[in-house]
């Protein structure tokens, strides 16, 4: 990955461009806007189909594990599919995946089974799993290496744009009305109660036949673009010349030092955005309703979007490890602050976490794939399998919130930035020597 100021670290053999290429860069960078936009909707999700379902917190939390356990699933596949159809077809494929699983929801909210959300949830996961193992690295090649991480940082700036939109869509269109108690759901008939589940599952038909339909659209207009081709993370085949042949990605401690902090950062950050709604709905937080409680969680991905702008022309000025390790260390004490204290002081310490979250991504990925050459495929594809982390993490934090609350939970997302703030400071400037900075 690009390492700072200056850095002339690259994340794999090069294109060898001079210049980023504006167009595809602009082109790809719709692909990190629609994942934003539909992984953010899950924030959404969660607290309606806890309402509709009668779920408790760890029951909830299986929407994100449902949802992240397909890159684990599906991110080694996909980097295969990049070796088959290229990068371009791989991202459109992963386009069209998305849609399957779109379209999906309508069926499942028509039959209101939270198991067919469940589903849906995976297909369309699989899809956007596509697209991270192909357009990640892509976009990090579009230009010089030593400023990949700008590069991606400012791309992972549009894919907060999309989650800081989603959550007005949401509140919108999805939490227009207001949960039935849970003392009075568990009081009707099972035909009213399935009668009132069928009715508040409709929100979701509209929201996402447009989406299902606009991702086809947007694949149908991607396979018709002229895109540049790379294969610069092709892996060698047998009997061509090969002076990595004893290589592995497992002999590469800074990419498997990376995987963790993907792992844990993903984690973190869905953690805590999966619980904003029915935190901010506590008394001694906030007391506000779902509805407005969801415009509020924009503002911690709109953190986000605003830090990776910030991120981006940072990271041209210093090196990756000082910002990422400095990032992570904000990150903890705002968590920390939230944990000790209550009202709005509580309530504003973990939206502003959002802001220090922005960088964390893309510099973790581009450090972890530093100096990988022809193993970049493999390498992006155990990243990607890594955000698995938001599968696991947030149930492990929904188990612990049904036992000590929602509140004190955040003690996980915390130790995840311990983590982080240590790989930044040690692994890359361990990657920053590798390739040669100061």
């Amino acid at each position: 990955m690009a390492i700072g100021a200056g850095a002339a670290g690259t994340t794999a053999q090069h294109s060898g461009a001079e210049k980023t290429d504006v167009r595809a860069m602009s082109i790809a960078t719709m692909l990190f806007f629609m994942w934003g936009f539909l992984t953010c909707l899950n924030d959404i999700l969660i607290p309606h189909l806890k309402g509709i379902f009668d779920l408790n917190y760890a029951q909830a939390m299986l929407v994100q594990f449902c949802f992240f356990s397909s890159y684990f699933i599906f991110a080694v596949p996909a980097g295969k599919l990049v070796e088959w159809r290229g990068y371009k077809g791989t991202m459109v494929i992963g386009l069209l995946v998305m849609a399957v699983g779109a379209f999906l929801f309508l069926p499942a909210s028509a039959a209101a089974s939270f198991g067919l959300f469940l589903s849906a949830l995976v297909i369309l996961a699989a899809g956007i799993t596509t697209l991270q193992v192909a357009a990640n690295p892509y976009v990090a090649n579009l230009g010089p290496p030593e400023t990949s991480a700008a590069r991606l940082n400012l791309s992972q700036a549009f894919n907060s744009f999309g989650t800081f939109v989603a959550p007005f869509f949401g509140s919108m269109f999805i939490l227009a009305a207001a949960p039935m108690a849970p003392e009075k759901l568990r009081s009707l008939s099972a035909a009213a109660l399935q009668h009132y589940r069928t009715e508040q599952a409709s929100s979701v038909r509209l929201p996402y036949l447009g989406i299902g339909l606009m991702l086809v659209l947007l694949a149908i207009s991607f396979a018709v673009l002229k895109m540049p081709t790379m294969d610069f993370t092709r892996d060698i085949r047998p009997g061509e010349l090969d002076s990595t042949q004893n290589d592995s990605i497992w002999k590469h401690p800074i990419l498997l030092a990376g995987a963790v902090g993907i792992f844990v950062y993903v984690g973190a950050e869905v953690s805590i955005g999966s619980f904003l709604v029915n935190y901010f709905g506590l008394p001694e937080i906030a007391a506000l309703s779902e509805k407005t409680a969801a415009r509020y969680v924009a503002l911690y991905w709109g953190g986000a979007m605003v830090g990776r702008f910030i991120g981006s022309w940072l990271l041209t000025k210093l090196r990756t490890s000082v910002v990422l390790g400095t990032a992570a260390v904000l990150a903890f004490v705002l968590v920390v602050t939230s944990i000790l204290t209550h009202g709005h002081t509580a309530m504003w310490a973990i939206l502003a976490v959002g802001l220090f979250n922005s960088v964390m991504f893309p510099s973790i990925f581009t450090v972890g794939l530093t100096g990988l050459g022809p193993l970049t495929s493999k390498g992006s594809s155990l990243m990607v399998a890594a955000i698995v982390g938001g599968a696991l993490i947030p149930l492990a934090e929904g188990h612990l919130a049904d036992l000590i609350g929602v509140q004190h939970a955040f003690v996980i997302p915390a130790v995840c930035y311990i983590y982080i703030a240590l790989f930044g400071y040690l692994g890359g400037r361990r990657a920053e020597r590798e390739v040669g900075v100061a």
